[in-house]
């Protein structure tokens, strides 16, 4: 699990296996809802509101469901109003982690996240404690299988990509973009029919640390605890857990 690209491939698999359960179309559609009450109901003129379709039809979401979640956002069907937090702090061996929250109960949220950070070897920080180790960018897995660098590399810094990296270890190359160049380099890599394995707006880690096993365990814990919170939307961490230790822990 070493480094942001094994990562984000695991909670890509995590999200379709969770989708069986339901957990995922509840925080999809939180996130279409919210993002069309902040941004409006037409996803070409809103690029959050089209960024969740996409994760909602990724996962299977029925049309309909999408439907509602817009007429709920924009308030053509009565809904709940969700708020929006996002909480620092700190899990084992001092990773940094933000925690991103949807929820319409800030009194009952708050507990439970602090709760579940003490249960799993972390601790909740001030505000500002450890964003300042992320920055929010544009990531987009592409498979190395059905194309070549040369020819991602063009299409992806042509349609406004900030970097493209090559880790000879990893099956996807990654393209790293700015939170708004994101939709434009995306829907061009589709368009010249190359495999996007994953694509995300996220919080990428400037360093990381690298765990052993005792931490990797505590890690992973903690990290499936916080997204097994229904007003948990997504969870951000620095952690590097080497191969080796990865098999370990995944036995």
């Amino acid at each position: 699990m070493s480094g942001h690209s094994k990562w984000a491939q695991i909670k890509h698999k995590k999200a379709h296996t969770d989708a069986k359960r339901g957990k995922v179309f509840t925080k999809i559609v939180k996130e279409i809802a919210t993002a069309a009450k902040l941004g409006g109901g037409d996803p070409e003129g809103n690029p959050r509101l089209r960024t969740a379709i996409d994760n909602a039809k990724e996962v299977n979401m029925p049309h309909d469901n999408i439907k509602k979640a817009i007429m709920k956002g924009t308030g053509e069907l009565p809904g709940v109003s969700y708020e929006e937090y996002l909480y620092e702090g700190y899990g084992p061996a001092g990773v940094a982690v933000m925690v991103e929250v949807m929820t319409d109960n800030k009194n009952r949220t708050v507990p439970e996240i602090r709760h579940i950070m003490s249960k799993n070897g972390g601790s909740l920080g001030e505000s500002g404690c450890v964003s300042w180790i992320f920055e929010k960018k544009g990531y987009i897995l592409v498979g190395k299988k059905k194309t070549s660098e040369d020819v991602l590399m063009a299409v992806a810094l042509d349609a406004g990509a900030e970097d493209m990296k090559n880790d000879p270890q990893e099956e996807n190359f990654e393209i790293i973009t700015a939170p708004e160049d994101f939709a434009a380099v995306k829907e061009a890599v589709e368009k010249a029919g190359l495999p996007v394995e994953s694509a995300e707006i996220t919080m990428l880690p400037k360093t990381y640390v690298v765990l052993d096993e005792k931490a990797a365990d505590q890690m992973v814990r903690l990290i499936d605890a916080l997204e097994d919170n229904d007003d948990v939307q997504n969870v951000y961490a620095n952690f590097d857990i080497p191969d080796d230790v990865a098999e370990k822990i995944n036995r």
